[in-house]
Formats: structure tokens, sequence, C-alpha cells
């Protein structure tokens, strides 16, 4: 079985929880809950539109690190504070996958997220 592998580092977020951002193993890159922090001093916008943006770079610079990019996802989970707040995730969506039919599964949640949290995002990708 292969060893897992921390992802983290500049533009990545971490948690104040005492789990990784995300983790590669083999093939494969899981994430955590990515929110809408920006991810060098960990200050979450007030704005929505700048949550999303901000969780998608995350989820952009994780895979960079772990040597992929946006067209490994297999899957993503979108949680809301507001579930109305898809009409913010979805231009930027269809910015990281533009082809309509080359785009991840996606399940959008609305969650009792917590403090100035407004949207999180989880990940599958195979590399």
């Amino acid at each position: 079985m292969p060893k897992r592998e921390v992802i983290a580092g500049k533009g990545i977020p971490k948690h104040h929880h005492p789990f990784a951002t995300a983790v590669k193993m083999g093939n494969m890159v899981f994430s955590g809950a990515n929110g809408g922090q920006d991810p060098d001093t960990g200050i979450y916008p007030k704005s929505i539109e700048e949550q999303v943006r901000n969780a998608f770079q995350s989820v952009r610079n994780i895979l960079a690190k772990a040597g992929g990019s946006p067209d490994d996802i297999a899957t993503m989970k979108v949680y809301l504070r507001n579930r109305d707040d898809r009409k913010y995730v979805n231009p930027v969506w269809l910015e990281m996958f533009p082809d309509e039919n080359d785009r991840p599964v996606r399940h959008t949640i609305a969650a009792p997220l917590e403090g100035d949290v407004m949207i999180q995002l989880e990940f599958t990708a195979v590399l």
C-alpha cells in the first residue's frame, strides 16, 4: 500500500483542526474541507464571491503541489452555508471546468458551517 503524503505549502490553507488539508496516496489525492479563507493570512473575506474564488484557488494549489491539475478531479462536494449561494459557485465552476463533456461529478450540500466560513470544497482526484 502506498504511503500517505501530506500536501501542504504556500497557497494551501492549514486547518485549525488536527488533520491535513489534503493527502496523496499513490496516484490519488484526497482533500479535507477547504474553505474560502485567504490561503496566506487565514482570514475569511466577508463576501461569498471572494470565498468561492479562494476555495477554488486552494484546490488548484493543492493539485499543483501534488503534481496534478483540476483535470484530475473525479468528484467534488460543495458545502454552502446558504444553498442559494450556488449562483456564485457555478460561474467559478464553469471557469475551472468549461467543457461540459469533461467535468467531475459534483454534489452541493447546505451545511451549518462554522464561524465566518461560507463555503467548503472537498474533492478526490486521480493523477
